[in-house]
């Protein structure tokens, strides 16, 4: 969900506008601690459920000139003005991106010191409206250690009216350090008839279907009706349904067919696919229903008594640490292979 637009972080104050409805009663009791807002706010949960939207909504309530009695932002003054249009000098965006001399931004693996380095110099200079800096740091994991190490010191001793919010729905992947010197906010999926209702108002068809593919997170469902996306998911699921006739070499090689800059995306989708496949197997062998792959019920009933369930525990636990190193150089169409081997072992 997963691009430091230079000082103010422009299109991203645009995209990230507007409270989704599953946050308003998050953002109204964090903001009405207002006067003991901390320094550094690490904000956690699952992907796709729109944190980085809410972070964005804390940013715009702090910069805000004439906060409404609830805490949040008024939406017509002029520093709210200046956030709409992406403009606002004391608001800051860090993410992963390289940003080249036409203003073009590239998304890179990391966030790097000098991207860190540049955020601290700012946070220095005093505030252009005389009021509250901001700087939305996202996903906060993507940090190097260096960066993370570098940032250290401003989450210590922050310049006076200047907040950090940290977005990352990997904290683990976060130094302890790091994770010290902030408050943490959890951030959980939303009940799944508020999800479906927000969905349906999309647009989105099948929302029940897609949001179950997604674990329940809606901006994740929101993308999943494309159907290329689905035809890749059918071909993945429909081999690991049948493990006994399962062809590594030959399944891993689809990753291959995507274009060179897409195969770490389609690497990560077949590993969140793999995870979701596993935990609803063990569902399912548990005598569950399945809950992401709903519509591979009687597949996942058929090879359940086959997999014995702490070999089953084990893949799982190092399908996550695979999903930990996307970021890492790796060959993805060697990754898939060795995972895919792997899985069919599980049947042997």
């Amino acid at each position: 969900m997963s691009d430091d637009e230079s000082s103010d972080g422009a299109p991203e104050a645009r995209r990230w506008a507007g409270t989704l409805p599953w946050h308003a009663d998050v953002a109204r009791t964090a903001l009405a601690d207002r006067v003991r807002w901390p320094h550094g706010l690490l904000l956690t949960g699952p992907e796709g459920i729109g944190k980085r939207r809410l972070a964005f909504e804390f940013a715009r309530a702090l910069i805000c000139e004439d906060v409404r009695d609830d805490g949040g932002a008024c939406g017509v003054c002029t520093a709210c003005g200046y956030v709409a249009a992406g403009q606002h000098p004391d608001l800051r965006v860090v993410e992963p991106v390289d940003i080249d001399e036409d203003g073009t931004a590239t998304p890179t693996a990391w966030i790097t010191v000098p991207a860190i380095r540049s955020l601290i110099d700012w946070a220095l200079v005093t505030s252009h409206r005389g009021r509250a800096k901001v700087a939305v740091i996202a996903p906060a994991e993507r940090m190097n250690a260096a960066a993370a190490n570098a940032l250290l010191k401003t989450l210590e001793e922050p310049p006076s009216d200047t907040y950090l919010i940290l977005v990352s729905h990997q904290p683990g992947r976060l130094p302890a350090t790091v994770r010290s010197r902030c408050r943490v906010l959890r951030v959980t999926v939303p009940d799944t008839t508020a999800a479906l209702a927000w969905l349906a108002g999309q647009g989105v068809g099948d929302a029940e279907r897609l949001l179950a593919q997604a674990g329940g997170a809606p901006l994740v469902a929101l993308e999943l009706g494309d159907e290329s996306y689905q035809l890749e998911r059918a071909a993945w699921l429909d081999a690991l349904s049948a493990p006994h006739k399962l062809a590594p070499v030959a399944l891993a090689a689809r990753i291959d067919a995507a274009p060179r800059d897409l195969r770490k995306a389609r690497l990560a989708a077949v590993l969140d696919w793999l995870l979701g496949w596993c935990g609803d197997l063990a569902l399912v062998k548990a005598g569950a229903a399945p809950h992401r792959n709903q519509d591979y019920g009687e597949s996942l009933a058929r090879i359940s008594p086959a997999v014995a369930q702490i070999p089953l525990f084990r893949y799982h636990r190092a399908l996550m640490r695979r999903q930990t190193e996307i970021a890492h150089p790796l060959q993805p169409r060697l990754v898939a292979e060795t995972l895919l081997f792997d899985y069919r072992e599980l049947f042997r």
